[in-house]
């Protein structure tokens, strides 16, 4: 049993913890909801593009043809990254960008795998979904407005740790998700709070975790390009950037990438000088076939002059637990019935929050909430019963 003065302390972590965190927590869960079928809404409102039906067996275009079928759109921009998405390899999404340097000034081309074709450009930047990832992965401020919401996650992770264990000797006199539905308004509303809260705990703990290390993504990085690349490009230091015009065929050095994890499939590409990548190396990004390991990826560096593979580093541990949460933190894991879970435990945790909060404002009526419950909590002050 808890003494008085722990049960205090831990009374008090998860009343400011909770607090402070609930406006935006509730903005996360709300732009969240319909970010869990973003995949869904997007084909609904034609924001995804999809390859027209062929023979199974039909032959694959060159990936130089499917990267100059996207270029012929713009011409003065340059390829910075090209990409298969997880469950269709039938499309090539072409990012075409001013220059190699990290940007949100991009247009997405999707190019038929097959043909070579162009299907469509992809919406980018625009609509109501983009508008919902801008809220809930930044608040439209970047890597500050990211680090904000990882500290707000922590915080959430704060107020769940507390309020379980505050739970314990609160339910003491009450049978298990027991909701008193004779007593006031205020008491129903606490009884729900702690139920529900119960209910959602492991996912809340699951999403808030992963959420955090999500705003993480940029430094992790970051920090995996400065340790890796370093010693890989040693041999190619004082070397100018590999122009377009020194570069072998990309298709050649998509062929070696395969040679070099051949039970692996392509995910995405980076081209000499962007983020991903180095001035002299197209990065490929290798990804299984398994459920578990389509979200790892394993990278494989081409020489861009000559094709030759010139290493194929081991993706450290802090980086495979970046690209393992991401898909779980909207539940991308199990198709459309995870999704429908997530969805209705997200609901779950409005209603969480928005009771917590609605106690909080009724904190400073007369009579203590936990004693018009029925409820004392051995040795707490009658001050922060009213909590």
């Amino acid at each position: 049993m808890l003494s008085a003065s722990a049960l205090k302390t831990w009374s008090w972590w998860h009343k400011w913890s909770s607090l402070v965190c609930t406006a935006f927590m509730l903005l996360l869960c709300l732009t969240g909801l319909p970010l869990i079928f973003h995949h869904e809404i997007d084909h609904l409102t034609g924001g995804e593009i999809e390859a027209p039906e062929m023979p199974a067996d039909t032959p694959r275009a060159s990936l130089d043809t499917v990267l100059a079928s996207a270029r012929v759109l713009y011409p003065d921009r340059i390829v910075q990254f090209a990409s298969q998405p997880e469950d269709d390899d039938r499309l090539w999404h072409v990012t075409l960008t001013p220059t190699p340097a990290p940007t949100q000034d991009f247009k997405s081309i999707a190019v038929d795998a097959r043909t070579g074709s162009v299907l469509g450009e992809v919406p980018v930047n625009t609509g109501f979904m983009s508008l919902m990832l801008r809220l809930h992965v930044d608040l439209f401020a970047g890597l500050p407005g990211k680090l904000f919401l990882g500290a707000m996650g922590l915080l959430l992770l704060v107020a769940i740790v507390s309020g379980l264990v505050l739970y314990a000797p609160f339910m003491r006199k009450l049978r298990f998700g027991e909701v008193r539905r004779e007593r006031s308004a205020r008491v129903k509303w606490l009884d729900l709070h702690n139920l529900l809260g119960v209910v959602t705990l492991v996912w809340a703990l699951v999403v808030g975790a992963t959420g955090m290390i999500n705003t993480w993504a940029d430094l992790l990085i970051k920090l995996w390009q400065y340790d890796a690349l370093t010693t890989l490009l040693a041999p190619y230091q004082g070397q100018p950037l590999v122009e377009e015009g020194a570069r072998v065929p990309t298709q050649r050095m998509l062929a070696a990438a395969k040679a070099q994890a051949p039970h692996m499939r392509v995910g995405f590409i980076a081209f000499p000088g962007t983020s991903f990548s180095s001035p002299h190396h197209h990065t490929f990004f290798m990804r299984g076939t398994e459920p578990l390991t389509a979200r790892l990826l394993q990278p494989v560096m081409v020489d861009s002059r000559t094709a030759a593979v010139t290493a194929s580093p081991e993706v450290p541990w802090y980086i495979a637990t970046l690209l393992l949460s991401q898909p779980l933190h909207f539940g991308d894991y199990g198709g459309l019935p995870l999704k429908i879970v997530w969805a209705l435990l997200d609901l779950i945790t409005i209603v969480v929050l928005g009771s917590g909060l609605y106690l909080w404002i009724k904190r400073r009526q007369p009579k203590s909430l936990l004693d018009e419950a029925g409820v004392r909590l051995p040795g707490l002050p009658q001050d922060l019963s009213q909590t």
